[in-house]
């Protein structure tokens, strides 16, 4: 059985497209059709079972999947092992969140260069950012949401705990009896947020008060390092993660307005295209996030 026909089936597997594996395999949609029937033929069997959406497999092609995908996965690796040691350099493609990766992923991530590692990094949101992986575009990708389907595979990487910030002027002028009363008092204030949709916030206060907020945004930035900026200064109030805005707590150039029983928590996943781990670069940046992850 000829391995490239192979390799096209589990990628259309995975993709459940042929579409979608025609441009992850680099190659047209009628070629990619065409592997499949050639196969199909080989094999007297359908493999797919064809729908306006894409393809799903048929008994026959689950099996031949699960037996075929682990070796497949290991001939790559084999050759990219040996890719490896003759180029010396291999470039990781990276996407997630601006704020993460600049003040997390990268610095974990840059001892990778001294073994050869080129590093190159995209920014979007978690829809962005797991569509452009499926379509190839990234090797790895950081994100809130998880994926759906055998094409991305995601892994746990941390929590990120929200807090909600003022400068301390507006801290003042609240007074703690005044923050006690809740989000009543707290919806008078400015809202400086990264969208108008306010996410952050709105997450926030229906975690912690069981309810919309009332007020709109007044500053709406498309980046947390600006929100906070503009948070310290006197803007109006924000929720950010504590990561980005421990040291601005620590410094007093902004404080901490509630302390809740139970802060609200953001989960990021690791995500890579299934199989993309047999890739030697892949795999180390995807441990070395992982292992700097415990520490954050």
């Amino acid at each position: 059985m000829d391995l490239a026909l192979l390799r096209t089936f589990v990628t259309v597997h995975r993709a459940g497209s042929f579409t979608r594996a025609a441009a992850l395999l680099g190659l047209s949609q009628p070629a990619v059709t065409g592997q499949i029937r050639t196969l199909e033929r080989q094999l007297g069997k359908p493999l797919f079972l064809r729908q306006a959406r894409g393809v799903t497999p048929t008994t026959v092609g689950d099996e031949l999947a699960h037996r075929a995908a682990p070796h497949l996965d290991a001939l790559l690796e084999i050759a990219e092992a040996e890719l490896d040691s003759e180029t010396g350099i291999r470039t990781l493609h990276l996407a997630g969140p601006p704020e993460f990766i600049a003040m997390r992923a990268l610095p974990a991530l840059s001892p990778l260069i001294g073994e050869g590692l080129a590093l190159r990094a995209s920014f979007g949101n978690a829809e962005e950012c797991l569509d452009g992986l499926a379509a190839g575009h990234h090797d790895l990708a950081i994100s809130t949401a998880r994926p759906r389907g055998a094409l991305l595979s995601a892994t746990t990487l941390c929590d990120e705990e929200h807090v909600l910030v003022a400068a301390p002027r507006w801290a003042a002028r609240l007074g703690p009896s005044a923050l006690r009363r809740g989000h009543v008092v707290l919806d008078q204030l400015p809202v400086v947020e990264v969208h108008e949709s306010l996410p952050f916030v709105s997450r926030y206060w229906h975690a912690v008060f069981d309810s919309p907020p009332a007020a709109a945004g007044t500053v709406i930035a498309p980046d947390l390092r600006a929100v906070l900026e503009a948070t310290a200064s006197g803007a109006g109030l924000a929720v950010l993660p504590r990561y980005l805005c421990e040291d601005a707590l620590e410094r007093g150039r902004v404080v901490a307005l509630l302390d809740p029983p139970v802060p609200p928590l953001r989960t990021y996943s690791l995500v890579v295209r299934t199989g993309t781990l047999a890739h030697p670069h892949i795999a180390r940046a995807h441990e070395s996030l992982l292992r700097a992850a415990t520490d954050w």
